[in-house]
């Protein structure tokens, strides 16, 4: 089958960007939920008031060094919350900075 033409050119024509304050938080957010895993974690303590990271490790199908690196970064991005609880750690959503990640969505 042969690849139709088209005619469309690219407007070369040079584009300043302003400066925007929300694109590092932005990045910094969607790169924590660049990766499945991470966006499995999300949606279960979405639906969840808090887990603890072994009931997180018996949902996915991967090792609990693994599961505990996604958190690591999911934490450090602020997306989730952890808590220790004795000899466990406890982590729920944080809804504003999720809320946050929605509306720099919704603002592409």
């Amino acid at each position: 089958m042969a690849k139709k033409k088209t005619n469309t050119k690219c407007d070369s024509t040079p584009v300043k960007l302003k400066a925007d304050p929300t694109a590092e938080p932005f990045a910094r957010l969607a790169w924590a939920i660049a990766h499945p895993a991470r966006v499995q974690i999300v949606r279960l303590l979405i639906g969840r008031e808090a887990c603890v990271c072994g009931e997180i490790v018996d949902q996915l199908p991967l090792a609990q060094s693994t599961v505990s690196q996604h958190l690591k970064i999911l934490k450090e991005s602020g997306l989730i919350q952890g808590e220790v609880d004795g000899p466990k750690v406890c982590y729920c959503i944080n809804p504003e900075c999720l809320q946050q990640l929605k509306d720099f969505v919704a603002g592409l």
